[in-house]
């Protein structure tokens, strides 16, 4: 009698089945996998460039991916962005938050996926689980990877109170988070301005306000109390 051999398992379900079981984050059985957005967590979205910026002036954050460019199928010729996950309907928000710093209008880099949104689901962290192949051809890898057993809750940050101040672990509030990315992505793109890149591809606005034409006219941002 032939011997049946096991079926190999899939990549694509090893990958959606690790974040379902070991972060708990709902995950689409599609291909490529993709984590859903809107439950567990946000995602606030900046120019790769900026947002290495912001890591840098802030140490303590959650789980951060980088989207490789043109991995984004809604804007395919974009270049790579940071992906920040904050905690679920600060998406909602971040307009709101962006009015209140002065900077609505002067930051059209900076956007949020919320509910009904996604993002591609990156790499296994190094260590976590078996790679099956999966690597260098994702569409994102984890920059700070996500803590299996840690809630993603407890973990991610939210505008809670005192706006600005963060908590006692040194993870910013939402506010601190959306003030320094919309400074270093207004900054990204005065520098491209600067070195007479041009950006009319990526639909650009004008650079008037810059924040050195506002602090002049005396209406310095509130993004650079903070």
């Amino acid at each position: 009698m032939a011997r049946v051999l096991p079926r190999p398992r899939s990549p694509l379900a090893a990958v959606r089945r690790w974040y379902e079981e070991q972060l708990g984050w709902p995950a689409t059985g599609t291909e490529p996998v993709e984590l859903l957005t809107g439950r567990r967590f946000d995602v606030l979205e900046m120019p790769a460039g900026a947002g290495s910026a912001v890591l840098r002036r802030l140490p303590h954050t959650g789980p951060v991916a980088l989207l490789r460019a043109g991995c984004d199928g809604n804007h395919p010729g974009d270049r790579p962005k940071l992906l920040m996950l904050i905690a679920a309907g600060g998406a909602e928000e971040l307009p709101g938050i962006l009015e209140w710093l002065e900077w609505g209008a002067l930051v059209p880099d900076l956007t949020a996926r919320g509910t009904g949104d996604r993002m591609p689901a990156p790499a296994f962290p190094t260590g976590a689980a078996p790679s099956y192949g999966f690597g260098s051809r994702e569409a994102a890898r984890w920059v700070r990877p996500p803590r299996p057993g840690y809630e993603a809750e407890n973990s991610l940050p939210t505008t809670g109170f005192g706006a600005g101040n963060g908590d006692d672990r040194g993870v910013p509030d939402l506010v601190r988070l959306v003030s320094a990315a919309a400074t270093e992505c207004h900054r990204a793109r005065l520098m491209r301005a600067g070195n007479a890149q041009s950006d009319r591809a990526y639909g650009d606005q004008p650079l008037a306000f810059s924040n050195a034409s506002r602090m002049s006219a005396g209406t310095r941002p509130r993004s650079l109390t903070l």
